[in-house]
């Protein structure tokens, strides 16, 4: 018979067991909740840093230039590196419209420029030309329900989003953002890059953005016609149809969330691996995957010149912060990094070996890369790339260049804050 020590010994290691787990469980819920609270804090400090910085008056002109068209196969390419000039020349492009107009865009502001654009594409749907435009429904989150609202009936829109079911908030595929800016004219003239629509991005933000007259029209035109067919109501649906002629010095890339297909990711990293001389890669939120990385310095390793130009402020202060946490491991690989301080630097473009270039609306981040709805244009061009070269050259002319050692000897408390910021590098 057993005794009451031999009883209760199994009892009281039980009890002890759940006393041990409940504790681990409460200690996890304690760190998780210090690590929280200390993202939260962090994020507070920055945000309000940033905001002050804002208030301050400053000069934002910035040095840029016009180029002369290239000819590309059948296509001409014109390079635009300032707002109110590639403005003109889409409003140019509008006005001329004959049959049809397709615009996208992820902000859409009620200012100057914003109605400019809905002036004109009001007056060329008036006249008979099918107009349809798009823009992201969470990109303009903070722009008036009257402006969006406020379009003349002859125009099509489309507000994008995916999530019109309760269960649609259980598909992470839902919560990619239309990033795209495209605008094509008659199936013949196009324009793809960086640029949003509004006053700010007229004359203060340096970005990239590319026309396109000739063939290679047709195939974004047959891009925007497939995203509004998929997500426009069945009797708006376009029924213009296309042919675009091969052309493997012009290549168009688009990422699909729905498809959960990402080729511009490897396309990038496939032109970084081909590298023998130099990589002049611009980018407005730099958040690079490991492949990447990985990529970046391999071709560093092998000789070539690597350099990496981004906004040293950019709009996204959380994504400039996590950004500065890969700086660190770039830097020793031999990549050399460039800040932009001019003014906000939203271009998204690569160019490699005086040969291959890449313009388009897919920055180097999580939410671009592997989640949003984005396109590029691939050009091999020598001449094309020169410009593209030029380009960075003079981007970079004034700019500081970080160095390892001027890295390594930030303050303890940057160090610290991008140590806490870290974990949330896949929400950007």
């Amino acid at each position: 018979m057993l005794n009451r020590s031999q009883r209760t010994g199994p009892l009281f290691k039980s009890l002890s067991r759940r006393l041990n787990r409940l504790s681990l469980l409460r200690l996890a819920r304690r760190i998780t909740l210090g690590i929280v609270t200390a993202q939260v804090l962090t994020v507070a400090v920055l945000l309000g840093i940033a905001a002050l910085g804002r208030r301050r008056k400053h000069d934002t002109s910035f040095p840029h230039e016009r180029f002369e068209k290239v000819q590309v196969g059948e296509n001409f390419l014109q390079l635009y590196s300032y707002g109110r000039d590639l403005y003109d020349a889409m409003l140019e492009a509008i006005d001329g419209a004959q049959e049809c107009i397709y615009l996208e865009t992820y902000i859409w502001k009620d200012d100057a420029v914003g109605r400019e654009f809905q002036a004109h594409l009001e007056r060329k749907a008036a006249e008979g030309v099918a107009v349809y435009v798009i823009f992201d429904r969470f990109g303009n989150l903070v722009v008036p329900r009257s402006f969006k609202a406020s379009f003349a009936p002859p125009v099509h829109v489309l507000e994008y989003s995916a999530l019109h079911r309760p269960w649609h908030w259980l598909d992470p595929r839902r919560f990619a953002l239309d990033h795209r800016k495209l605008l094509i004219v008659d199936g013949a003239m196009s324009f793809i890059g960086g640029y949003n629509i509004g006053s700010v991005y007229a004359t203060q933000w340096r970005d990239t953005h590319l026309g396109l007259r000739g063939a290679a029209a047709a195939e974004l035109a047959r891009s925007f016609i497939a995203f509004w067919n998929r997500f426009c109501p069945v009797p708006e649906r376009i029924t213009q149809r296309y042919h675009a002629p091969v052309d493997s010095r012009l290549t168009v890339s688009q990422n699909e969330a729905m498809r959960l297909s990402f080729p511009i990711r490897d396309l990038h990293i496939a032109a970084i691996d081909r590298a023998e001389q130099f990589i002049l890669l611009t980018t407005a939120y730099f958040v690079p995957d490991r492949m990447l990385r990985d990529a970046l310095k391999a071709a560093a390793g092998r000789g070539v010149d690597v350099r990496v130009l981004v906004p040293w402020v950019s709009n996204h202060v959380l994504a400039d912060w996590i950004s500065h946490s890969y700086f660190t491991d770039l830097l020793r690989g031999g990549v050399r990094i460039f800040g932009y301080r001019y003014t906000m630097l939203h271009a998204k473009t690569c160019t490699i070996d005086g040969q291959w270039s890449t313009v388009g609306t897919c920055n180097l981040d999580r939410l671009s890369l592997v989640g949003n709805y984005e396109i590029n244009v691939g050009i091999y061009s020598p001449q094309f790339a020169g410009q593209m070269s030029a380009l960075f050259a003079e981007d970079t002319s004034e700019v500081f260049e970080l160095t390892r050692e001027q890295w390594q000897s930030r303050p303890w408390y940057n160090k610290v804050s991008e140590r806490i910021l870290a974990p949330l590098r896949l929400l950007v």
